[in-house]
């Protein structure tokens, strides 16, 4: 008697908000938590695309220093998202408590459609 191999499940790439979480979390060095995170469809005459806007929770002392690096880096970090072009990434809030130490920072993406 034959049987064939079950099927493989297909693995399908993350969408492009998956994407743009994960490179988020590895900038933040995996310091960090996402708490939330709300996504928009944004559209101009001649883009479309999303607009994301997250929170990102640092604890501890060595996150905080991480925290503070992400909010350095994130305006000019070079975004890898397949069929994507990060327009704009800033931080927009940011809530510092020493004790005990954590961070929470609002970040906003404008991600759009590369075509």
């Amino acid at each position: 008697m034959h049987f064939d191999a079950p099927p493989r499940p297909v693995r399908r790439s993350p969408q492009p908000s998956g994407k743009l979480r994960a490179a988020l979390l590895s900038l933040a060095g995996g310091h960090a938590t996402i708490t939330d995170h709300r996504e928009k469809n944004w559209a101009s005459i001649t883009f479309a695309g999303t607009r994301h806007r997250m929170e990102l929770v640092f604890e501890g002392t060595e996150a905080i220093e991480r925290a503070e690096r992400f909010i350095a880096d994130v305006a000019e970090h070079q975004f890898d998202i397949p069929g994507h072009l990060v327009a704009d990434a800033s931080v927009i809030e940011v809530d510092h408590q020493l004790e005990p130490p954590r961070m929470q920072i609002c970040a906003e993406v404008l991600l759009l459609e590369d075509h």
